[in-house]
């Protein structure tokens, strides 16, 4: 018969074996959730933290990726929201700029580790931007949809919200995303600059 120990060290491996996999992709996923480096790394801390505590009502073989995301998700929602927000208010207080922004970290600080160049690789500093903006909600979904190819019906699940609400959220958050990204799609040659209008000058 093992020993309690010894059960805690294989449940401890196995827990390791079965999530540590996902940690880039929780990772560049609470970045953007939080915008800001420190408290994305907290966030990934206390996802693995809740989800070794209740390791035991995961069923071994299923989705364990969304089970973690959905863990990250909920943490997000709960705490770390209105702690983020709550921080920020106070210095914008302190260094008299409070005011909205649309994003939180700067491109020096959002290059300066391998984690965040996997996330950012592939996106200019307007795309950035622009998903920054988003309100949560909205972001969550275009993360989860776009960068991290959930299905509409894991994020469903993760997110706790009907299939409906999910392919709503999307639309509405890319159509938000092409509003803001028109001009730098025409910058990078990805759109068609407009076509002035040229008036008809009749003969005499």
């Amino acid at each position: 018969m093992q020993s309690k120990e010894s059960q805690k060290r294989e449940r401890k491996k196995l827990f390791e074996e079965t999530t540590l996999q996902h940690l880039d992709a929780l990772y560049a996923t609470a970045l953007r959730l939080c915008r800001n480096e420190r408290d994305a790394e907290d966030l990934v801390q206390e996802t693995y933290l809740k989800g070794f505590k209740y390791f035991h009502q995961y069923t071994q073989g299923t989705n364990c990726r969304a089970w973690l995301f959905k863990i990250l998700r909920n943490t997000f929602i709960n705490s770390y929201r209105r702690k983020v927000k709550e921080r920020e208010i106070l210095q914008r207080q302190e260094n008299g700029s409070l005011q909205k922004s649309l994003i939180c970290p700067d491109s020096v600080e959002r290059y300066a580790n391998p984690e965040k160049r996997v996330m950012y690789s592939s996106l200019g500093d307007d795309v950035v931007k622009a998903l920054d903006g988003l309100r949560p909600e909205f972001r969550i979904v275009v993360v989860l949809s776009d960068l991290q190819g959930f299905s509409y019906k894991e994020i469903a699940a993760i997110m706790e919200i009907p299939i409906g609400t999910v392919m709503s959220r999307l639309f509405r958050a890319r159509r938000t995303l092409r509003g803001e990204l028109h001009q730098f799609g025409i910058q990078q040659g990805y759109l068609a600059p407009p076509v002035p209008l040229r008036l008809a000058v009749g003969s005499s």
